[in-house]
């Protein structure tokens, strides 16, 4: 017995079908034309220039004259006892403005959530310092901090109380500067806090009422609990303010007295007065890649427990 195998063939398509294929493609593909400008801007404004820090880093350079050294700026840097110490201070600076703008600007969502007299008012005052610029307010807070002449330590004098030198103190100035910090951008914390708080359903808070809760019970298994994605952004934008933070710090005290609140922004800024151009880009290639260690893993992680809500 002899078995027949046949081939199946395509049908082949008329000129008509053919050409509607051909325009269905191209219209797959006429969004993505909208991404070809923001994608060249990305490239020339940002891609490129952080290429190009990657490889200054390496180098010891001016503008007009460019020497290839490998990893010296980074050795030089490592070594540098100022540069080490204004890491450290960039490192609990921006931890402590962090945290504490968390917990101030949930405290204060809470407050303006509810139903108090003059609650509009109040988040306008809260929010204003943000629209204020940061050179200003570091200036403005420089002057009223003086020791000799400000406003804080002539109140302080009249009831009696020690009058510290805020910004000369080399234990207190950092922190002067960091509670400036808080203030100013609380404001944009508790903003963000106040979308979470307002988008929960309100069942589910009449619910734990209905079952016996009362307000701290409330605060924690329901409010807390569904403003996680808002404290997640709060974490990450303080933080990343934080660890780049240099006009606040540069106005109110210029990294001193002394070295005592330089943070690694400041000293990179100095290194670029000095002209040690290489060993500059070297710190900021280092800042760079340390914000990015911190921020991609607790991003991830942030995100993941908003999506386990």
């Amino acid at each position: 017995m002899t078995a027949t195998l046949t081939r199946a063939v395509p049908p082949t398509r008329t000129p008509k079908e053919q050409f509607k294929r051909g325009r269905r493609s191209r219209a797959s593909f006429y969004p993505s034309w909208f991404y070809i400008p923001a994608s060249a801007l990305y490239v020339v404004l940002f891609a490129v220039p952080t290429f190009a820090s990657f490889y200054f880093a390496l180098t010891r350079w001016t503008l007009f004259d460019v020497t290839f050294i490998g990893f010296q700026n980074f050795v030089q840097f490592f070594q540098d006892p100022q540069l080490t110490q204004g890491f450290i201070h960039t490192f609990e600076y921006g931890f402590v403005t962090s945290a504490a703008k968390v917990v101030i600007g949930l405290a204060l969502a809470l407050l303006l959530t509810s139903p108090i007299l003059g609650r509009g008012y109040l988040r306008a005052v809260v929010f204003f310092p943000v629209l204020v610029s940061t050179i200003g307010i570091g200036i403005t807070f420089k002057a009223l901090l003086d020791p000799f002449h400000g406003i804080v330590n002539g109140a302080l004098g009249l009831v009696g109380l020690p009058q510290p030198g805020w910004l000369t103190d080399p234990n207190l100035a950092l922190w002067s500067v960091a509670a400036v910090d808080i203030w100013k951008g609380v404001g944009i914390a508790t903003l963000i806090f106040i979308a979470g708080i307002v988008a929960i359903p309100q069942e589910y808070v009449e619910a734990a009422k209905v079952d016996g809760a009362g307000s701290w019970k409330v605060f924690t298994s329901v409010t807390l609990p569904l403003s996680r994605p808002a404290m997640g952004t709060v974490i990450i934008l303080s933080l990343i303010g934080g660890l780049r933070s240099f006009d606040l710090i540069w106005a109110m005290t210029g990294g001193g007295p002394g070295f005592t609140s330089d943070v690694i922004a400041s000293v990179i800024y100095k290194q670029y007065q000095s002209g040690f151009y290489g060993l500059s880009t070297a710190g900021n290639v280092v800042l760079f890649v340390v914000v990015t260690a911190i921020m991609v893993p607790l991003s991830a992680f942030l995100n993941r427990k908003g999506k386990d809500l």
